[in-house]
């Protein structure tokens, strides 16, 4: 139903049958809701019907929006801290991996080494699957930084020794496995 308000503007006028009358326990009570719904910035009926609404949803299975808020918030902080250890991890873990990579590279490195030197297995792994690779190609396969001096050389050393062996080829830029 519409009525016409005296500045000549179209005013909906209110449908009795759909009112509701809520008899607060205090003054208190109702100044506190009022408090809240202000707070919502919504006018205090509407800030009622969606708390009814959320108890109902909640009686149906449903959380409410706040919960499900407060929720997401702890999976969000969580999820932050577990992506922080995790990071953390992982530069230990690269930080181990070097470490073994010195270790298993210092027989190749030391010219004065006497005894068995175990070859990198990763290393002839990566030539017969590959077949023919190049320098720079095998050294990033292998994780190592081309500015690792040492790394290189140890891999450089196990290289000739293939080749002394004729398991591998080289053209001077790429490796070929013979085996």
């Amino acid at each position: 139903m519409k009525a016409i308000s005296t500045s000549g503007e179209d005013v909906v006028k209110p449908d009795r049958s759909r009112y509701i009358w809520v008899y607060a326990n205090s003054r208190a009570q109702k100044e506190r809701w009022q408090a809240l719904a202000d707070k919502a910035k919504t006018p205090l009926s509407t800030w009622c019907i969606s708390i009814i609404e959320e108890r109902l949803s909640e009686e149906d299975g449903f959380q409410p929006r706040r919960k499900l808020i407060k929720d997401m918030e702890t999976l969000k902080s969580e999820n932050k801290a577990l992506r922080d250890d995790l990071r953390q991890k992982e530069i230990v873990l690269a930080q181990y991996e070097m470490e073994l990579r010195r270790y298993r590279a210092q027989p190749f490195i030391d010219t004065d080494f006497k005894g068995m030197r175990p070859y990198s297995e990763e290393l002839v792994k990566i030539l017969k699957a590959r077949g023919h690779v190049d320098s720079y190609r095998l050294l990033e396969e292998l994780g190592i930084d081309p500015r690792e001096s040492n790394l290189v050389k140890a891999v450089t050393t196990q290289l000739e020794e293939l080749e002394a062996y004729k398991l591998i080829t080289t053209d001077g830029r790429s490796w070929k496995w013979m085996g």
